[in-house]
Order: structure tokens, then C-alpha cells, then sequence
């Protein structure tokens, strides 16, 4: 469903990605992870047609994004970004909405108010659907953005870390629900992640980058290994893998030497 081959992106003078080759299958959930500056936000612009890339081939539902009119491609692949902030008063309805722009004029657009309800609902955010987005915590905003994402009904959802404002229930439930959207319908999802466990718990298949590239790919269970991701992090990472569930734990400890020199540059 989602194939890239040698890609290479820049912004400016400075090369994002270098030679980036993955597949990404239908009815599978492929985790985005990486340090900080990786390339993975970069990498899911690049996919959703949002940023050029300077080499290599992308193939979305067997469309280039780059070449691909607005309209058609967004009704392959819908895209929920880091930053869900609204700039105009909406209600949270008509936010959800503006995912089934793409179906107008179609056979499809008959079912928009039944397809945005289920939306909302899936979400745990039925209840906010006469709220203005404004006055919503981020949290909120985040379900809500997800129930737009749902609403467009493509055969590609793209994510990019949209855990992050989310409390533990309500990642649970958004883990879990993409996880049955992919397996349920078909559905080919690609999600950023910086919780490795969580990666680890809903992923199928795993491309982690690093300065850009392609790091590791693969598995969960072959990427996941101590070795591979303290390399990678930069940071000692240990993963046990106990009755098929798969863990990491990063080294915890305090760097006192810092504190200490922080400390007294406060007080001087």
C-alpha cells in the first residue's frame, strides 16, 4: 500500500533524508520511531505530498503525492499532524467535517452525518461534538483531529505522534482502535511513536531512523533488541521480550555532575 524507494528530502541547504527504501503494508499498523531530528516527521511530509522530495520514487495507494491532484490523494491516504491547533472558531462537529470534503459530489457523500458520528464516537469525543474547538484541552483537540482523520475513509492513515497529548486511557484507546481499523478494514497505518512501548504493543512492523536513514526495519521483535535500539538511542536500552510481550526499559540515572555545575552556576 505505502512504498518508498531511495527517497531523499531537503529543506533549504539541509538534507533531511538520505536514500530512505520501506514498505508499509495494507491491514498492518508500521511504526515511525527514531531520536529526536531523525527524519520522521519529515519522512510522513514527505508521504502525504506536504514536501517535495529531491530523489527516489513514493507510491501511496498507487499514486505519487507528488504528482497527484489534492483532491484524489486525499481520498487515499488522511493525515493527522503533531500540531492539531485550530486557528478559527469551529465547532467540533464541523471540524470533524471537513474530513468528508473530499467525498462531495460522489456517491459517498450521502453517508457523511452517520460516517462523522461514528467518528466522534469512536473517539470518546461524541460528547464534544457542539463544543467550540477553542475552548478544548489539547487532549481534546487531538481526539478530535483523529475523528477527522477517521471521517475521511481512506485506504492510508498517516500519524504523526498523536499519543502525545493524550492521558493513558485515551492512548490505550487510540492505540487500540488504529490497530483494529488496520486489521478490521484493511487500512494501511503509518504512525510516528516516541513510546517504545507502544510501538512495541500496537505495531506489526517497525522502520527506525536515524540521522535520516534507515536505521532498522523489520518486526517488532527484530528491531526490538538491546543492542539495536542502545546503538540507535545513543543511550543504554534494555528489552526483554517475557511471554510475548515485548518491553524496554532506557537506564535510569542522574547526571549529578551537571546538576551540581546548574546548581552553583544558579547561585553564583
Amino acid at each position: 500500500m505505502i512504498t518508498v524507494k531511495n527517497v531523499s528530502a531537503k529543506i533549504g541547504d539541509k538534507t533531511l533524508l538520505h536514500d530512505v527504501s520501506f514498505t508499509a503494508q495494507a491491514g498492518q499498523v508500521t511504526g515511525l520511531i527514531g531520536p529526536n531530528g531523525a527524519g520522521k516527521s519529515t519522512m510522513l511530509a514527505v508521504l502525504s505530498g506536504d514536501l517535495d522530495r529531491c530523489a527516489g520514487e513514493v507510491h501511496i495507494a498507487g499514486k505519487d503525492p507528488a504528482t497527484t491532484i489534492n483532491r484524489e490523494l486525499a481520498r487515499v491516504r488522511a493525515v493527522m499532524l503533531q500540531d492539531v491547533g485550530v486557528s478559527f472558531q469551529f465547532l467540533v462537529r464541523d471540524v470533524v467535517a471537513m474530513g468528508r470534503r473530499p467525498w462531495e459530489g460522489t456517491d459517498k457523500h450521502a453517508l457523511d452525518d452517520a460516517i462523522i458520528d461514528a467518528a466522534l464516537e469512536a473517539t470518546d469525543a461524541a460528547h464534544l461534538a457542539g463544543r467550540d474547538i477553542a475552548t478544548l484541552s489539547g487532549g481534546e483537540r487531538a481526539r478530535v483531529a483523529l475523528s477527522r482523520v477517521l471521517a475521511q475513509q481512506t485506504p492510508v492513515i498517516m500519524l504523526d505522534e498523536p499519543t502525545a497529548a493524550l492521558d493513558i486511557k485515551h492512548q490505550e484507546q487510540v492505540l487500540g482502535l488504529v490497530r483494529n481499523i488496520a486489521l478490521d478494514a484493511g487500512v494501511a497505518v503509518i504512525v510516528v511513536l516516541h513510546d517504545l512501548n507502544a510501538a512495541a504493543a500496537y505495531c506489526d512492523h517497525i522502520v527506525c531512523l536515524a540521522d535520516g536513514k534507515v536505521a532498522s526495519a523489520g518486526p517488532v521483535d527484530e528491531v526490538y533488541t538491546s543492542e539495536n535500539l542502545s546503538t540507535i538511542y545513543d543511550w543504554p536500552i534494555h528489552v526483554s521480550h517475557t511471554g510475548g510481550v515485548i518491553s524496554v526499559h532506557p537506564q535510569r540515572r542522574r547526571d549529578t555532575a551537571t546538576a551540581t555545575s546548574f546548581v552553583n552556576l544558579v547561585k553564583d
